[in-house]
């Protein structure tokens, strides 16, 4: 089985034909010619799009499916069909599920469920049992088979000293350790950024203050301990300088940060529109500003769409109601790439994700193995429902001019086109 991919452009700084336009033929699933015209054979599957072009296979590291438990928001075959449609070749799967993702049992069944797809699915297993921040999970055991890494998906540890032992038991196996940024007792039943916009809307308001002090507490946890930690989706400036610091003092922290985080604020609640209901909420312009400035910088290593798929009977409900949550792979790369270079963006999804889960990053050069992200940098549209893949609808990105869009993968020997 031969594919052929014409007058493709290869965004790959770790390959040779980096920045360069050139025929990829791979046989197989591996990359066998990279030539400036590779002829055309009967036997071949010719792929001759507009404007194409080619990165390593892009990585998410922020995906919740409903499956097991909410499969009426997204079960595990449409995801991993919708991630491979939306570009990428690898995600982490959260545990927020019914049950949670808490054991090596169910660590297993997530991996099962993957097998067979173009898409890879990685399981990031549960911190504690049940998700509950109280008793430490089994996190050697859930390693073994399988997990890449342990947290409590947008729940954060209140309890210090139990955090404090994950992150020094975690080190017996290398393992990495999630602390969503968020301190409950700040937070409360806040229910939007706090700020002039929910004051003017009269909504609860959650401070940032709430952000900052959870990552100020794990990082001087993290001086303490040693370890590895990864801080998921932050949405403050004041959180850029506080991981830039701790970086700067030589800690193994890294963070990531939503898609629509980088590019949407607090001026979107007002018409209180539920799919902008999130979790950390909305901030600032200022904030938005600091964290594109951060990625570009490198201080945040991670660009994830934290897709979290909810059902129409918990979104389109009054926005106090409504359960926090945006879809986001089918958006994440036409919406970073109207505030970044391309560059930044395939950085973001493919070298840094990658490396810090453990993951190999493999080059497009001759003779590697194909795990390839096909797109189009340069396409502008408006997004719709029409471009949900999902099953559930709800998008934050509804009706936004987005910049590029992903055409498929070419992952494990499987071509999968949108």
């Amino acid at each position: 089985m031969s594919t052929l991919l014409k007058s493709a452009t290869i965004i790959d700084a770790s390959s040779q034909f980096n920045n360069q336009k050139k025929d990829i033929l791979i046989t197989d699933g591996v990359i066998k010619k990279i030539e400036d015209l590779i002829p055309t054979k009967p036997n071949y599957t010719v792929i001759n799009l507009k404007n194409l072009h080619v990165s390593c296979g892009w990585f998410d590291t922020s995906v919740s499916f409903g499956e097991p438990g909410f499969e009426e928001r997204e079960n595990i075959a449409n995801g991993l069909k919708t991630s491979a449609k939306s570009g990428f070749t690898a995600v982490a799967i959260n545990s927020n599920t019914n049950p949670y993702i808490d054991n090596k049992s169910a660590v297993e069944f997530l991996i099962n469920k993957g097998k067979g797809f173009a898409t890879s699915l990685f399981p990031i297993a549960s911190l504690t049992q049940k998700s509950e921040g109280k008793e430490m999970a089994e996190l050697y055991d859930m390693q073994q088979s399988g997990a890449i890494a342990f947290g409590d998906y947008n729940k954060s540890i209140s309890n210090d000293n139990l955090m404090k032992v994950a992150l020094l038991y975690a080190q017996n196996f290398n393992g990495t350790i999630l602390s969503f940024p968020k301190n409950n007792s700040i937070t409360a039943e806040g229910l939007a950024n706090e700020g002039k916009n929910s004051t003017i809307l009269g909504l609860k308001g959650i401070p940032a203050l709430a952000e900052h002090l959870q990552i100020a507490r794990d990082l001087f946890l993290l001086e303490y301990t040693g370890g590895k930690l990864h801080i998921p989706t932050i949405s403050t400036a004041a959180s850029v300088k506080l991981i830039k610091e701790a970086k700067k003092n030589g800690l193994q922290v890294t963070c990531s940060v939503s898609a629509h985080h980088l590019t949407l604020n607090d001026d979107e609640l007002h018409g209180f529109n539920s799919n902008v209901k999130v979790t950390p909420p909305l901030r600032t312009p200022k904030d938005c500003k600091a964290l594109i400035k951060a990625v570009k910088s490198g201080v945040i290593d991670i660009i994830t769409s934290d897709h979290n798929p909810i059902d129409i009977e918990h979104k389109k409900v009054e926005f106090s109601a409504a359960k926090n949550g945006t879809i986001g792979l089918e958006s994440c790369f036409g919406a970073i790439n109207t505030v970044l270079k391309l560059s930044e963006s395939i950085e973001a999804l493919t070298t840094k994700p990658r490396a810090i889960f453990g993951l190999k990053n493999i080059s497009i050069s001759i003779g590697n193995t194909a795990d390839i992200t096909l797109f189009n940098p340069e396409f502008n549209y408006t997004f719709t429902k029409e471009n949900i893949l999902s099953t559930s609808k709800n998008s934050a990105f509804l009706g936004k001019e987005l910049k590029g869009k992903a055409y498929g993968v070419f992952a494990k020997n499987q071509l999968t086109i949108h």
